[in-house]
């Protein structure tokens, strides 16, 4: 297989357990759209939020309740989406691109939208009364079922002062949605764990610097998607049911993907 960082000086140093049997996939859904049309402002961002379809509710057997936010702003007449980076030092998914957000805490969260709301503050300082809220995307489940989240899109108007927490967050950055959305940055791969010949499609944005891969990466990819009227790989329109995906194999030790902004 291709060395999929050998190009444009893209892609991290993060870590991404792939199995012996793999294979590039796709070309990006949006590939064939002009270059005019990948560059999108905040009022293009609330306008095709606007239509998302209402997402389902969570399956009964799924993991733990959490929530991530998808926050965007503007800067120079472009929408503009922020990242987050775990510590080397977390003993869990260390040095991993990961949304703000995390498990919904019932002592503190009505809602799992509060709980998003509440862990953007926490980790990277964002102001809940700054944020509006312009849609929600479809919940998926992890991996090994640990986690359901539920991601939500939310707006700021200006450019947000944030703070990356001191031991939860390495960086806090941010990404114009266009550079999602060019050709040198999204691939696709096809995994195979077993003999069975079932395929994974794994989405991964090669960024400057940094992969983005796992949960954040098949939440975006589903949320660039929308935006762009395309249709995405892989499975984040399905719901999270039992504890692994739908057909997947149960190998723990296979199945060791990233869930990045919900685990901590």
């Amino acid at each position: 297989m291709t060395d999929p960082m050998a190009h444009n000086n893209r892609g991290g140093r993060q870590h991404i357990p792939r199995p012996p049997r793999t294979r590039i996939g796709a070309a990006p859904p949006w590939a064939d759209l002009p270059a005019e049309r990948r560059r999108l402002s905040l009022a293009d961002v609330r306008a095709r939020c606007a239509d998302l379809p209402l997402p389902p509710p969570l399956l009964p057997g799924g993991g733990r309740p959490s929530a991530v936010l998808v926050p965007l702003f503007e800067r120079d007449g472009e929408a503009r989406l922020v990242l987050t980076k775990r510590p080397e030092s977390m003993p869990n998914h260390p040095g991993q691109i990961a949304f703000p957000g995390g498990k919904f805490d019932p002592a503190l969260d009505t809602t799992p939208l509060d709980a998003a709301l509440r862990e953007a503050q926490e980790e990277i300082g964002l102001d809940p009364a700054s944020v509006e809220v312009v849609g929600a995307l479809h919940p998926l489940g992890t991996v090994l079922g640990q986690f359901s989240i539920e991601p939500f899109v939310g707006v700021v108007d200006g450019v947000p002062e944030l703070t990356p927490h001191e031991w939860e967050v390495a960086s806090v950055f941010d990404v114009a949605i266009s550079e999602l959305l060019s050709d040198d940055v999204f691939r696709e791969e096809m995994w195979t764990w077993d003999e069975s010949g079932y395929e994974r499609s794994m989405q991964f944005f090669e960024l400057v610097g940094e992969t983005v891969w796992g949960a954040t990466a098949r939440i975006l990819t589903g949320f660039l998607a929308h935006l762009t009227g395309t249709s995405g790989p892989g499975d984040w329109q399905e719901p999270p049911i039992g504890n692994v995906w739908r057909g997947e194999p149960a190998s723990e030790g296979a199945l060791s993907e990233t869930e990045e902004g919900a685990e901590e």
